[in-house]
């Protein structure tokens, strides 16, 4: 942090007046009232710096003008108070230029957050946020970071309420596309209404995948006593997984089941055992699913918010450790499969009434990063090398893309010194 030099720090508005509207918030946007911070990484690019900043300040302003809810700010519902929704303001969002003597080949392993990663998204906060309200914040933080070899890193910072991963993803390649001097790709709709609660609200299902607010507890029986190091990088070969996936075998027949499926299957035997829970403890693990189409009707192309309900699946540490692999692969099965169109308002419902938040006891989310896409995109100032969250938050587990040149996946997680080479060895044997 000490090399990093602001160049200029400025806010960008829609080029043109917008329409002053507001923007419902559904229960799953309100359950993501949180920032989100991601960085993708650029070999020096053929044209310089001061140009590639102007061409990103000019494609935002063309930008907001489609994306002003993302130019907007939170305020209190006009209908219900207790509630929060986006006012289309224009207010902005903050840009930043800046540059550090910090190289690519001095940051090593791009593929996975760590410490040094903080730097790109350095001057993304604001002074004494601690103490505003988060109706005074902006809904999104941009910066553009020079570094001392003249690649680029590009980091973001946004509120998730705002646009889940697709809707990023979508945001991303309009942005890209308008700084090469092109067109939209495609046209945002930011209308929520269709995942409104139902009055009364109707809850069918029991819902496991959330925990009441009053009712949350740590996570404590996956931390233990142990020492945290740093993040861990695992990595699957493609060989690797299609061992894993050899292994679903039922009455000698191959499960039919995807590689997120047999990994994920994998990863949350392995990771729940190597936590050393007691075998009558019931661990749950979480998985974002698009339910943009599971839903009738379905989400309209370009929508954008957030529709990723927590998919789950949950099973006592005894079943975990005894069962075969494709049992423990059909329950992460069933998890995608009981997210239908009743199910999804079963669930916005039960957020309705009980204002709560995903499971938070003995559980951990693993989210299918890699599936995103976000390294696809060019941009003025070249094609990305990777993109990467730029910390892990606690509770969560990424599949990231492996290297270029290897192929496969990459596990990231934090676990104590001792469970992450028990860990490893799981996810390595059979």
């Amino acid at each position: 942090m000490e090399n990093l030099k602001l160049v200029k720090k400025t806010v960008i508005q829609p080029e043109k007046p917008t329409k002053r509207r507001q923007i419902f918030l559904s229960n799953i946007d309100l359950g993501l009232i949180a920032y989100q911070e991601s960085v993708s990484f650029f070999d020096p690019p053929q044209i310089n710096f001061v140009e590639a900043c102007e061409k990103l300040n000019r494609a935002l302003e063309r930008l907001f003008v489609h994306y002003d809810f993302f130019a907007g700010r939170l305020v209190p519902s006009l209908g219900d108070g207790q509630r929060l929704e986006i006012d289309c303001n224009g207010a902005g969002v903050v840009v930043v230029a800046a540059e550090t003597e910090t190289t690519l080949s001095q940051l090593g392993d791009l593929m996975a957050p760590k410490p040094d990663f903080k730097q790109f998204t350095g001057f993304l906060n604001e002074e004494n946020e601690e103490e505003m309200e988060i109706t005074d914040m902006p809904l999104l933080f941009i910066q553009l970071t020079q570094l001392g070899c003249r690649g680029v890193a590009f980091a973001s910072r946004y509120n998730h309420c705002v646009l889940d991963g697709v809707a990023v993803r979508e945001f991303q390649a309009n942005m890209a596309a308008l700084t090469l001097g092109k067109d939209m790709m495609l046209i945002p709709n930011p209308d929520r209404t269709m995942f409104r609660a139902r009055n009364p609200p109707l809850i069918n299902h029991p819902h496991h995948e959330y925990s009441k607010t009053i009712q949350c507890k740590s996570n404590a029986t996956f931390v233990q006593s142990s020492i945290y190091d740093r993040t861990h990088l695992i990595h699957l070969p493609p060989h690797r997984i299609a061992n894993i996936k050899k292994a679903t075998m039922s009455d000698g027949k191959k499960l039919n089941c995807t590689t997120f499926q047999a990994v994920a299957a994998k990863i949350w035997k392995a990771r729940s055992v190597a936590s050393g829970m007691e075998d009558e403890r019931i661990s749950t693990m979480l998985f974002p699913v698009d339910c943009r189409k599971r839903v009738v009707p379905q989400a309209p192309i370009g929508f954008s918010g957030n529709a990723l309900i927590p998919g789950f699946a949950r099973a006592s540490m005894k079943e975990l450790k005894e069962e075969e692999d494709y049992v423990l692969v059909e329950k992460v099965k069933e998890g995608l499969e009981r997210l239908d169109d009743e199910y999804v308002r079963s669930s916005i419902d039960w957020l309705e009434v009980n204002k709560g938040v995903p499971c938070r006891e003995d559980s951990f989310s693993l989210v299918a990063w890699w599936r995103l896409g976000l390294e696809e995109d060019e941009f003025v100032w070249g094609k990305s090398k990777c993109n990467t969250p730029v910390s892990l938050k606690p509770g969560l587990v990424y599949l990231l893309p492996g290297p270029t040149d290897e192929g496969g996946l990459n596990i990231c997680l934090e676990l104590p010194n001792d469970q992450i080479r028990e860990f490893h060895r799981l996810m390595m044997e059979g």
